[in-house]
Parts: C-alpha cells; structure tokens; sequence
C-alpha cells in the first residue's frame, strides 16, 4: 500500500510551492531546488537521498505544512513511524486543512496497531475530502483489524463506489466480504447443523473450488430435504451444465419450472439446453417467452436468433440478432456463459451470414465490419490480460527472492 505514497509526494510539492510562493511573494531558488531533488530521489525509490533533501526543506521553511508533510511520507516509507507521525501532527497544526495528512496520519497510527487514533484520523481525512476512496480503503482496513466486520464491508463498499478498478480496494472488499460469509456459515451450522442450507452452502462452495462431483451430491441432499424449494433444482442443473451433462441439466431446469414457472432465469437456461440438444422447436418456444417477459435481454434475443436459424427462419432470426445488437449494453444477464460483448460481437457475426444469404450485400459488409473490430479489440484484451498476468507472475517471484 506505501506504494502509493510516491504519488501524494508530488501533491505535496505542488502545495508547497504555492504556499512559500504566497508567504514571501518571491521565489526562494534553495527551497526549490530541495524540493525538485527530494521528489526525483522519492520517484527513484532513493528514500535517503530524498530524506535529506526534504529535511533541508523543513530547515528551509520550518512554517509551511507541506515541507513537514513530505518528510513525513519519506520516513513513513523508510518504516520510521513514530518520526513520520510526529511531521503529520505537525504538519496539521500549521495547516489543518492540508489533505492528505490524516491519511497518512492515520496510516502511520495503523501500522502501530493504534486503531483508535487511526481511525479518528481517517474519519478527519473523509470530511476533508469525501470522495477519498482510499482514506474509505484504510477506514475499512482498520475496522477489519478491530473485529467490526460488518462496518468494514460498507467502508471498502464505498471505496470501491469511488473507485471501481482500485485492485487494493478490491481485495480487501473481496476479503471483508468472505469474512462476512464465513461468520454467517459459521452461525447457521451452530444454530441448525442438520439445516438443508448448510447442504446448500457446501454446494455452493464446491463449485467456487471446482468440484462438481461433490457439488452435485450436496445439491441433491438439500433438495431431499426441502425438495419443493425455488432455486435448488437450477443450482443443481447449473452443476449439471457445467459437466456438460446436458440431459441432466435439461431435467432439472424443468423441476425447477414446476416449482416455479415464473423463474426467467430458469427459461432461459432451459431454452439454451434444448438449443444445444438439437430441439429448436422447444428452445424457441421457451427462449420467446422470456424476450416477450424481458425484451432487453440480449442473450435471449441472440438465443432465439440461433434457434431461428436452425429452423430456417432467416427473417426471424435477423430480427432477433438484430434486436441483441440494440439491447446489449444494457441488457439483463440470464447466465455467466456470454458477456454483453461476446453477444454483441456474435450477433454481428450471424447477422453478417445471414445478409449474405438473402443477398443484402452492404448489410452484410457492414455487419462483418463491426465483428471484426469487436474481435480484434477481444484479442487485443486477451493478449494485454496474458501480459498482466505474466508480469505480476515475475513480480512475485522477485518479491520473493
């Protein structure tokens, strides 16, 4: 997490330029030069380097909030968490207001195990600066370390509110979360070990780790303990499809229907069955039910569009790809399988045979065109994810060594 103090370090020099600038209304070319020098050392990782020139900055201008505050994040980095405490009370007596220093205020608390003063900081942090999402991130942090589960996932839920691809953010929420989900499994087992829930959670749990043979088994004991129950017959038919063992699959979606025949989710995943099975008949009756229910879900409309091609119903099926193109960005997820933009990418893909066949020549140019940026931006994504992960693979094994 102090890897992101080198990026606050250059906020502070900002403000501290602007601030000495404001005292003596002329530029102050020593002053200037610790600055420059300490942040070139900070970025280079050159903590001692940097200390030195930070601290002849605080002998420079003793006054100014932003030459303590920076010092500060140097001995903080360095691990010298008393010192670097000390420069963030400091700094915030010269200038109350100065953003930042709660943070690390209360980051330096953190790692002292002072969860009080931590916290009260970070709190400080957030009325400053309420869009904060990593003061929200430490907020949540602590409040792990004190037990207070349930307040820590509402924390980190609004630090990923603000800030949805922060990978720090997300492994704590993910972490607090989890904590969360074991306590209450925890707690329903020494209330009722013999519940069918407890057969539903190990099943559910099961399939995280990728062991269907084992899901299966805990999915049918909880449906014959509570066998008319919504949801049990589709998580069941769910493993089922995921083994490829379809007809198993298609007949427990139709359990599922009998318990519950508004369940669109079940529809949906029964018609994709049947299509697979080679029974489009039945696939589009099944899959025309639920585009009527839910006429944005583009998966169904693209689902039926299959179907239809399959009966030979080139029209009909140019209609549904067609109405998945236009719902796909904002349409409603039946299942896990295909992501809006895999359907998308496959409508234009059917759409461009489908023109070809009844002779619409620019249609189908049109169509093939947008397949194939929409193809060359998935492998594009597929190939910068591999080189990701490749990188963060090399990280590890330097950090380890």
């Amino acid at each position: 997490m102090l890897q992101r103090v080198a990026s606050v370090v250059s906020v502070g020099l900002v403000l501290l330029v602007g601030a000495h600038s404001a005292l003596t209304q002329e530029p102050n070319a020593e002053l200037e030069k610790t600055l420059h020098q300490g942040g070139e050392a900070m970025r280079a990782g050159h903590l001692e380097e940097a200390a030195a020139s930070f601290s002849r900055s605080v002998e420079l201008a003793p006054t100014v909030a932003e030459a303590h505050f920076n010092l500060g994040l140097v001995r903080l980095q360095q691990g010298r968490v008393d010192e670097a405490s000390s420069l963030f009370k400091k700094a915030l007596i010269l200038k109350p207001q100065l953003r930042g220093a709660n943070l690390f205020l209360g980051i330096a608390a953190y790692r002292k195990n002072d969860y009080g003063v931590a916290m009260a900081a970070l709190r400080r942090e957030t009325k400053l600066d309420p869009k904060n999402a990593v003061a929200y991130m430490w907020i949540g942090v602590t409040q792990l370390a004190t037990g207070d589960i349930d307040a820590a996932t509402g924390s980190l839920d609004r630090a990923a509110e603000l800030n949805p691809n922060d990978v720090d953010i997300l492994y704590h929420r993910g972490r607090a979360h989890m904590m969360v989900s074991q306590e209450s499994y925890e707690r329903m087992y020494e209330v009722d070990p013999k519940s069918w829930r407890i057969h539903q959670a190990l099943a559910q749990a099961y399939v995280k780790a990728d062991r269907l043979g084992e899901a299966v088994k805990q999915c049918r004991e909880a449906i014959e303990m509570k066998p008319e129950e919504p949801g049990l017959h589709e998580e069941l038919a769910d493993v089922y499809w995921d083994q490829n063992q379809l007809a198993s699959a298609e007949t427990e979606f139709e359990n599922e229907l009998k318990i519950d025949p508004e369940s669109l989710s079940s529809m949906y995943k029964l018609g994709v069955v049947s299509l697979e099975r080679s029974k489009p008949e039945a696939a589009a009756r099944l899959l025309s039910e639920v585009v009527r229910r839910s006429p944005e879900a583009a998966e169904a409309h693209y689902q039926l569009g299959r179907a239809q091609v399959q009966l030979g119903n080139v029209d009909d099926a140019i209609t549904q790809f067609s109405a998945a193109v236009a719902n796909s960005a904002r349409s409603k997820s039946y299942s896990h399988r295909d992501s809006y933009t895999d359907v998308l990418r496959q409508s234009y893909y059917q759409l461009a045979q489908l023109y070809r066949r009844a002779h619409r020549t620019e249609e189908s140019r049109a169509a093939l065109e947008s397949f194939m940026r929409l193809k060359q931006q998935a492998d594009t994504q597929r190939t910068q994810t591999f080189e990701d992960k490749l990188r963060r693979s090399a990280e590890s094994q330097d950090s380890a060594q």
